[in-house]
């Protein structure tokens, strides 16, 4: 066992983690190089060309949607929440039935590289582009969040370094290394990187859950219980339903918010959906989505037995003192069942998972300035293909410095719980705008910017004055308060995540601004419809 006052310290040999790290980042850096050389048009940067079948492309959003948050933070949420925990890996699993029924392959015929070719087809132009560039760079920070926060967590327990400064360091370090990949590899490299680092992660996550039950006689219920006798101030609570979300009215109903978000923001996700336009036809949309459905919900089974794992064999205490906190379990799992050669070796899959999920956010955020803002918006879409390109590096960049500061602010917070923070910004702003879009005929301009604003600024608002930011009381394991911001609350919204109020406002905004205003253009609605069913002229520029 690792012993509890060590662990925050160091883990197994910083040398030796340090070393199979590095290996992965070389290999993964030159696969980039190799598969995404030569001259990059806007197609090649933002959709990889749709050169990709539906079973690669199935791997990639696998790849993509795997994050830090499903291996490291759900992993975490279950070894310290038991059951409440794994009701993240529910709710991420459900989330792409919505995707595939009411979405995947009408948001493929619909557009070309963004989101927002696909809510200003039928609205006006100028505006849509603006909101739903807004809308995504918020939803990208959030995620990106998540990821840099596990990032810095997971090298940190790697070099052995703790502190403050130190894990900052580390999370500018690996924030460079990320935008590096991006502005080399564009869409094709990065979507290589996230199949190579799917089967990887699903390989380790495999033979790690069979380690497990081996140790405990093949047997989950013994896993289950050995979690329960390690954790005595949960006990058999970690078994049931309510250890974290069934305290009071407040959590109960928190639980209700973030099952809104989680269920529903995956289909709002713009790096998500973005993934679709790498395919050449919309079957082949369709298989991505029921071969990601097939490798997500297996993955998402086997966290329950690392989740349960790591509470029996590593410990909650040992858990919370490691840098990264409840995102450093399944790397201290590992290390206990392998040492540190697994460890090095699950680590340096987890940080390749952090990795082209971050890439993936990159690109979206940058299309989104470079495609939508700079061409469409400010050059009226008379930018020249290598401008626009050069434009979405620089964006690149910028999403990194952001990112960087980002991680740096949020390192101590479960990235699961951050992921739904995103999830339930995408499901405020964006779903609502896209099924009114895509199934609605009489909406309209207004309907849409005021549900994608109204949806952000609410989801951003509560956010900013919830017991997330601030005014959580101090955790006893930690000594230091689980909010963003210590010593200070200004919180009075009560629920951590925003959904149960910002989703529904979105879509009656939606329905209210459409209401309330003149405009519908029954041709134009006709012709989306058309396209969207059949994909007919989807290799055409999408403007008006």
């Amino acid at each position: 066992m690792i012993p509890a006052l060590v662990a925050a310290e160091q883990t197994g040999s910083p040398a030796l983690n340090i070393s199979i790290f590095v290996v992965f980042v070389v290999v993964t850096l030159a696969i980039v190089i190799k598969v995404a050389s030569g001259h990059k048009t806007a197609s090649q940067m933002y959709t990889g060309g749709a050169s990709f079948s539906g079973r690669q492309n199935g791997l990639a959003i696998a790849g993509d949607y795997l994050s830090a948050a499903s291996f490291l933070g759900i992993a975490g949420a279950i070894a310290l929440q038991g059951y409440d925990g794994f009701l993240y890996s529910i709710g991420f699993l459900v989330a792409w039935l919505v995707a595939l029924l009411l979405v995947a392959e009408l948001f493929r015929n619909t557009g070309r590289f963004t989101l927002a070719d696909v809510l200003s087809y039928r609205l006006q132009q100028r505006p849509m582009r603006i909101a739903t560039a807004s809308s995504v760079l918020a939803v990208s920070f959030f995620y990106l969040l998540a990821q840099m926060a596990g990032a810095g967590g997971l090298v940190s327990l790697l070099l052995g370094v703790d502190g403050s400064a130190a894990q900052n360091v580390v999370i500018a370090v690996v924030g460079i290394v990320m935008v590096a990949y991006v502005m080399i590899g564009g869409m094709k490299g990065t979507t290589w990187v996230q199949m190579i680092k799917a089967v990887l992660l699903i390989f380790a996550v495999a033979v790690m859950t069979v380690w497990v039950l081996s140790k405990f006689g093949m047997n989950l219920s013994s896993v289950m219980q050995a979690a329960v006798d390690k954790n005595p101030a949960a006990g058999e609570k970690l078994l049931e339903p309510g250890l974290k979300y069934g305290k009071n009215l407040t959590t109960k109903i928190d639980f209700i918010s973030l099952s809104l978000a989680l269920v529903l923001g995956t289909a709002g996700l713009p790096h998500v959906l973005q993934r679709f336009y790498t395919v050449p036809t919309s079957k082949q949309a369709r298989k991505s989505v029921e071969w990601a459905i097939w490798l997500i919900g297996g993955f998402y089974l086997l966290t329950l037995v690392i989740g349960y794992g790591a509470g029996a064999l590593v410990g909650p205490e040992v858990i919370a003192n490691a840098p990264g906190k409840a995102n450093a379990a399944a790397p201290l799992l590992a290390y206990e069942l392998g040492g540190s050669v697994l460890l090095g070796i699950v680590s340096g899959i987890a940080f390749a998972t952090i990795l082209a999920v971050v890439a993936g956010l990159t690109i979206t955020a940058s299309a989104s300035v470079a495609h939508d803002l700079y061409n469409q918006v400010f050059k009226k879409g008379q930018a020249s293909q290598d401008a626009e390109v050069k434009v979405s590096r620089y964006a690149a960049v910028g999403t990194g410095v952001v990112a960087i500061l980002g991680g740096m602010l949020a390192k101590d917070q479960n990235i699961a719980f951050l992921v739904a923070l995103a999830f339930a910004v995408a499901a405020s702003a964006n779903l609502p705008t896209i099924l009114y879009s895509l199934f609605w005929k009489r909406f309209n301009t207004r309907g849409a910017l005021w549900s994608m604003y109204g949806g952000l600024s609410s989801a951003l608002l509560l956010i900013v004055f919830s017991p997330v930011v601030s005014g959580k009381p101090i955790d006893p394991l930690t000594g230091k308060s689980p909010s963003m911001l210590q010593d200070v609350d200004f919180s009075w919204f009560p629920l951590d995540n925003p959904g149960l109020v910002s989703i529904p406002l979105g879509f009656f905004l939606g329905w209210l601004g459409t209401v309330t205003s003149k405009e519908f253009n029954r041709a134009k609605f006709a012709e989306m419809e058309v396209r969207s069913l059949t994909g007919h002229g989807v290799a055409e520029v999408v403007e008006h």
